[in-house]
């Protein structure tokens, strides 16, 4: 059965005439019989009367009020299709990490507004695998996340880096840890560490970083907000291994000190003298943003995704630099 064999039977219906179906649907009458006939015959009975006037038979009295619904299921599926491309999608759901949501949404979220002032903007802060799992099932469709290669190999997804930033140890202004330029992770090892809660990609970093150098994690608090990371900290001897962009205001908070790693393999302990702590390279994490490729053909989503290319790679890096 094909919708244009239901379309010319409608037309039929509706002109009493095969005739005059086929002038409607601009095609030719033998179309149209041929049309009918073929549904017929998938149905197994006649529709018509074939007289002066095409007239329902009782099978097709049955049948009419069957195709009228298709066929407006049909139209009604076109039209949508059609707002769809023409960029009229009711709404634009987009995951983020608590980090990205804070710094680096907010100039995006408003230009974006102004654009498509008729798309509702949909934004959650959410931790990086939970993030991708409400992208694979269509809960969102754009993703800002920690790269993980595991959770994006698809060939249906687009990933594209948007930044690299250091990570960095978190402490209250008079902790021990706070007399080195550069902690040695054996030093780091020794203290209680507040983590993100399970699900974001920060937990997994930290707890593969310590395992690679054969040190115990002592992770005596999970948080996932940054305000509760700095207020945690700065009341005692609880470190944290965040992000740089997540430290932008602990930098200028007199009661919190922010400090670099060694990321190399341990090589004792280096005070702030020790000027050759400078010299290892950063532990960074790679922050991405996620889509699938259906999603870029919708102008909306189109627009957002170039415009957070855009306005990252602009404004990032200064924010900790």
């Amino acid at each position: 059965m094909r919708i244009e064999q239901l379309q010319a039977f409608l037309a039929v219906v509706e002109t009493n005439s095969f005739q005059q179906a086929a002038q409607r649907l601009q095609v030719t009458q033998s179309t149209v019989s041929r049309q009918v006939q073929n549904l017929e015959a998938e149905i197994g009975l006649p529709l018509f009367h074939r007289t002066t006037q095409a007239k329902l038979t009782i099978a097709g009295e049955a049948f009419l009020p069957h195709a009228r619904r298709i066929c407006q299921g049909w139209q009604n599926a076109l039209e949508e299709i059609t707002a769809l491309k023409a960029g009229k999608q009711p709404e634009l759901c987009v995951a983020a990490i608590p980090s990205v949501c804070s710094y680096y949404l907010p100039k995006v979220l408003q230009q974006f507004c102004r654009a498509y002032p008729e798309v509702q903007l949909r934004v959650t802060a959410l931790g990086s695998d939970r993030a991708l799992k409400v992208l694979k099932d269509g809960m969102v469709d754009l993703a800002i996340v920690m790269y993980n290669h595991r959770l994006t190999n698809s060939n249906d997804m687009v990933v594209d880096v948007l930044y690299e930033e250091p990570i960095e140890v978190l402490m209250a202004t008079n902790h021990p840890l706070a007399a080195y330029e550069k902690i040695p992770w054996t030093e780091l090892a020794r203290y209680p560490q507040v983590v993100f809660k399970d699900g974001y990609g920060m937990q997994r970093m930290i707890q593969e970083q310590f395992a690679q150098r054969g040190l115990t994690l002592k992770a005596a608090l999970e948080l996932n907000t940054p305000d509760a990371f700095r207020g945690v900290v700065r009341q005692g001897d609880m470190v944290a291994l965040l992000p740089a962009s997540v430290l932008i205001d602990c930098r200028h908070d007199a009661s919190l000190t922010v400090r670099g790693l060694i990321n190399h393999a341990d090589n004792g302990i280096e005070r702030a003298s020790d000027s050759s702590a400078s010299e290892h390279s950063l532990l960074m994490r790679k922050v991405v943003m996620v889509t699938t490729r259906d999603r870029l053909q919708i102008p909306p989503i189109r627009y957002f995704y170039e415009l957070v290319q855009q306005q990252l790679s602009a404004s990032v890096m200064p924010a900790w630099a």
